[in-house]
């Protein structure tokens, strides 16, 4: 049974009925109202915490879905759930394919400096300062980009970036 037939409470019935009645009217094909629904249901299950079963609905959303913009977003998701059970590489991956559609996602952008930023810090305590400066100026570098697309986020990083004196520009605060 499709996930948005077994969501339980009132919001996410509301939000399932909405969802179903904007994609019977937009004027689009058919396999594009299947990438959504696969999109959908990957999202609803991702907030449930069900990682496999969204990554199951993101990757058929993937083989459905042709607009570079909307597969940005599944690529995206996808680099969130491998992120948050650890597997860095595979997120940068992601957030990577996603960048390369999408080059004005700034989420996207600060979370892969975040993961730059810790594997720096983890470096930094393994005593290998060559390999944390290579990670913190990678981090550097998507956090500026990152900023640049939406100046009033990203507070922390942009201190760090002054504090560290990594940044030259001042589009902050």
């Amino acid at each position: 049974m499709p996930r948005s037939q077994r969501n339980d409470n009132f919001i996410d019935k509301t939000f399932t009925v909405m969802a179903d009645m904007i994609l019977k009217m937009l004027p689009t094909n058919q396999k594009a109202k299947e990438a959504f629904a696969y999109y959908r249901d990957g999202m609803s299950a991702q907030a449930d915490g069900e990682y496999a079963e969204a990554l199951e609905n993101y990757y058929e959303a993937l083989t459905l879905e042709e607009d570079p913009y909307d597969r940005s977003f599944i690529l995206y998701n996808i680099g969130l759930i491998h992120a948050s059970n650890g597997e860095h590489e595979e997120a940068l991956e992601y957030y990577h394919q996603s960048i390369e559609l999408n080059p004005r996602m700034p989420q996207a952008l600060n979370n892969i400096a975040v993961i730059y930023h810790y594997q720096g810090e983890k470096a930094k305590e393994a005593g290998d300062e060559e390999k944390a400066e290579q990670e913190f100026r990678k981090a550097a570098e998507y956090w500026i980009r990152a900023i640049q697309l939406a100046p009033n986020n990203y507070i922390e990083a942009q201190n760090w970036l002054k504090v560290t004196g990594r940044s030259k520009i001042d589009v902050y605060f």
